[in-house]
């Protein structure tokens, strides 16, 4: 596989990934509307374009990390419009199926291949090739990526029809939320019981009660640092709106999802 591909959008997740590909002999061309972003990225040795078109001419394989529908359909579009031969178009954002399948029917219609393969993980997981790749769609196309997943991603799997990588993402973010919120209310037990915190996080996490994200977490709250930041709260916000589909499978909703205050709340401290 040619070592060139392009990333569409340079935030938290595709930066990171950006990096990393760098690291490892990739020629990346990237393209963000914030030019801070892009300025950012050209001293990381990142090839900076001024339009998805651009990064449709030059790369064969494109990977999309994008923060709502409207921005999906907007590259998408633009893509379809290059006047490319037919792309790779790797769509790794949390997105409601329906604009999964919209992404694909707007790159299909010129000829381009979408797979939908959303990511498991933090920014600071992105950091550090800590991602799992959950990857759907046209399954010759995701053995061409393999190379590539396996550069930015400790693991990656062909889940098989287009979308199913999305629904794989659901049920892995219902998991994520609901140990985000265990995980802050064991450590306020913890204090409340006059437990020193460090040895919390330094016992619970390895025993059966710990988790990824406990041990991911707990420090942070133990040190009351939460920077750099990994996920803004409206991302977070988005992505619980759209696990909200747990109700279409008749699961009663954890309490993360019945009390949208949490997430309010999170915004009011600029945390947005």
């Amino acid at each position: 596989m040619d070592k060139t591909v392009g990333m569409v959008g340079l935030g938290i997740m595709g930066s990171a990934i950006a990096r990393n590909l760098v690291d490892r002999g990739w020629h990346v061309i990237g393209f963000d509307i914030d030019a801070a972003r892009r300025a950012e990225l050209t001293l990381a040795s990142v090839t900076i374009v001024d339009n998805v078109g651009e990064v449709a001419r030059d790369a064969p394989v494109i990977m999309t990390s994008l923060p709502s529908p409207a921005a999906v359909d907007a590259v998408a579009q633009a893509i379809a419009n290059s006047g490319q031969s037919p792309r790779i178009v790797v769509e790794l954002s949390t997105l409601a199926i329906a604009d999964k399948l919209r992404f694909e029917s707007i790159l299909k219609k010129s000829g381009h291949i979408a797979l939908d393969c959303p990511l498991s993980g933090t920014g600071a997981q992105a950091k550090n090739r800590d991602l799992v790749v959950y990857a759907s769609g046209d399954a010759d196309s995701i053995a061409r990526c393999a190379r590539l997943f396996s550069d930015f991603a400790k693991q990656s799997a062909d889940l098989g029809a287009f979308g199913n990588g999305s629904r794989m993402k659901f049920v892995a973010n219902h998991l994520v939320a609901i140990h985000n919120v265990a995980t802050a209310e064991a450590m306020i037990l913890a204090e409340r019981a006059g437990l020193d915190p460090k040895m919390v996080v330094e016992m619970v996490g390895p025993g059966a009660g710990g988790s990824r994200m406990f041990q991911m977490r707990a420090p942070m709250m133990v040190e009351g640092v939460y920077e750099p930041a990994t996920m803004k709260v409206s991302t977070w916000k988005k992505d619980m709106a759209i696990i909200a589909v747990c109700r279409r499978y008749r699961l009663r909703d954890p309490a993360v999802y019945a009390d949208p205050a949490r997430l309010h709340r999170g915004d009011g401290h600029g945390a947005g």
